[in-house]
C-alpha cells in the first residue's frame, strides 16, 4: 500500500500518568515535525487520572489537535494505549512514550517504511544505527536482553520490546480479542494482528530528563505472563503441549515421592503405584486448570475434576499397567514407575485437551 504522506492523516497516541512536566515539550516537538511536513497529525494523550495538572496543561496549550481523555477506570499502559487507538481518528497510528525517550523526529522516517508496504514499524534501539543513552547501567541493558531473547519465537525483530511503532488503522482493527498484561503492547499487537512485513528504523533512545519511570518489578513479571500468553496464541497446540509436559514432569516427581513414601511405609507394590498415581493426577489436574488451559479454568472445580479422573482413566490403566509389567522385567519400582508415566502422557494429553479443558481459549486472527 502506498500513500501521499501530505494526505495521509495520522494520530500519535501517548499514555501518560503523571507526566505533566513533559506533555509540553513533546506538543513542541511534535508540531515542529507536523508544520515540516504539513501532516494532518493529531495527538491523544491517554491520561491515567494523574491529577498533577496535565489536563490543565493541555488545555492551556489549547491546540485543536492536542487532546487529553482522562481515564478513570481500567487504568494502566497497555488498556490506555487500546483505548486511545480505537479512539484514534487516523488511517496511520502510531504509539510513543510521554518521557521524550522516543524521539518524533524519527516518524517520517517510519511513514516512509509504512508506505512501502510495511505492516508495521518500529522504533528500534538495537540495529544499526540504533542508539541508547550511554548510562544504561548493566541490570539494565541484561534485563533489556533478556525480555528480548523470551520473545524471539513470537518475532526475530531486534527491538520487539520497542513502545514506539507505527502502523495502519486496518491492521489494528484486523484483531479484536486484545488481552495485554503489563507494559509491552507493541508486542501484543504485532503478534496478534499477525504481521508478516515487521520493519525497524533506527532511533536515538533518550533517558527521561523530567519526572519518574513507572516501572516496577511487578510490571516486569507481568510481562512474563503476557509472552506466555502470547506463546499460546501464535503455537497454540505446542504451547498446550509443552506446558501439558512441563506440569507431567512435576507430577511425576510427585508421583516418584509418593510411591518411595508408600513402600517405606510398608505398603505392597500394588496399593502403592495406586496410592501414587492417585495423588500425582490430583496434582496435575490442578496445575492444568490454572497453567496449561488456564482459559477454561472459569468452568465448575468438580465437574472438571471428574471430567479429569474419567477422562484420564485410561492413562492411569496404562500407567498400572506398565508399571507392574516393566518392575516384572527390570525389577526397579522408580523406574518403571516413570515408564508408566510417559506411556500415558499421550492418552492424557489427548484427553485433556479435547475432553476435560475443551473450551476454546484462543482467539483466532480474523
Amino acid at each position: 500500500m502506498t500513500t501521499n504522506s501530505e494526505a495521509v492523516s495520522i494520530t500519535v497516541v501517548v499514555p501518560t500518568y503523571k507526566e505533566v512536566e513533559n506533555i509540553p515539550l513533546l506538543v513542541e516537538r511534535l508540531g515542529a515535525v507536523r508544520r515540516t511536513h504539513g501532516w494532518d497529525l493529531d495527538v491523544l494523550f491517554m491520561d491515567d487520572d494523574s491529577r498533577d495538572g496535565s489536563a490543565e496543561c493541555v488545555a492551556k496549550i489549547g491546540l485543536p489537535w492536542v487532546q487529553l481523555i482522562t481515564r478513570t477506570s481500567d487504568r494502566g499502559l497497555s488498556p490506555a494505549v487500546l483505548d486511545g487507538l480505537r479512539r484514534a481518528r487516523g488511517g496511520v497510528l502510531v504509539v510513543m512514550d510521554a518521557d521524550l525517550s522516543h524521539p518524533p523526529e524519527a516518524l517520517p522516517a517510519l511513514l516512509v517504511q509504512l508506505e512501502d508496504g510495511a505492516d508495521f514499524v518500529v522504533g528500534s534501539r538495537f540495529i544499526d544505527g540504533g542508539t541508547t543513552d550511554d548510562d544504561w547501567g548493566v541490570f539494565r541493558w541484561l534485563n533489556s536482553r533478556v525480555a528480548t531473547l523470551m520473545a524471539y519465537p513470537l518475532t526475530t525483530i531486534a527491538d520487539p520490546m520497542s513502545g514506539f511503532f507505527m502502523l495502519r488503522r486496518e491492521t489494528f482493527e484486523s484483531h479484536t480479542g486484545y488481552t495485554p498484561i503489563g507494559y509491552k503492547i507493541g508486542l501484543e499487537l504485532l503478534v496478534k494482528c499477525a504481521c508478516r512485513d515487521v520493519r525497524e528504523v533506527p532511533i536515538h533512545f533518550a533517558d527521561r530528563q523530567l519526572g519518574y519511570s513507572k516501572l516496577t518489578v511487578a510490571e516486569q513479571l507481568r510481562y512474563l505472563q503476557h509472552v506466555r500468553r502470547l506463546y499460546i496464541h501464535k503455537f497454540a497446540f505446542w504451547s498446550q503441549l509443552t506446558q501439558f509436559l512441563l506440569v507431567g514432569a512435576s507430577g511425576l516427581v510427585v508421583n516418584l515421592l509418593v510411591l518411595t513414601g508408600l513402600l517405606a511405609a510398608g505398603l505392597t507394590m500394588q496399593p502403592a503405584v495406586i496410592g501414587a498415581i492417585a495423588l500425582s493426577m490430583l496434582w496435575n489436574f490442578g496445575l492444568n486448570r490454572s497453567f496449561s488451559f488456564a482459559g477454561a479454568s472459569t468452568e465448575p472445580f468438580l465437574r472438571q475434576l471428574f471430567d479429569f479422573v474419567s477422562a484420564c482413566a485410561i492413562g492411569a490403566v496404562v500407567n498400572y499397567s506398565v508399571t507392574l509389567l516393566m518392575v516384572g522385567w527390570i525389577g526397579h519400582p522408580q523406574l518403571s514407575a516413570a515408564i508408566g508415566v510417559v506411556a500415558a502422557t499421550g492418552f492424557n494429553f489427548t484427553a485433556s485437551r479435547l475432553y476435560v479443558f475443551k473450551r476454546r481459549h484462543v482467539r483466532k486472527t480474523k
